[in-house]
């Protein structure tokens, strides 16, 4: 069995589509047992709902310089 630490690290691998077979089981396997990180699990798929519903936008990346250079000149 995993611990509760890996489980987190295979849930967040698993909002991004980046974890393998044996993980995601290794994962269905602990939550099973765990209720702390089947909740985790839980508010972690809703948080990734929300955030893909949300009408969010990337600062292009000039922008980003521009305001570090800002940002730095004030202090």
């Amino acid at each position: 069995m995993i611990s509760c630490d890996e489980a987190a690290i295979i849930c967040n691998k698993r909002q991004y589509k980046e974890a393998s077979l044996g993980e995601k089981l290794k994962l269905i396997l602990h939550l099973l047992f765990c209720k702390a990180c089947s909740k985790f699990s839980k508010k972690n798929a809703e948080l990734t709902v929300l955030c893909d519903k949300a009408p969010l936008h990337c600062i292009p990346e000039k922008d980003k310089v521009i305001m570090k250079n800002k940002l730095q000149k004030r202090f």
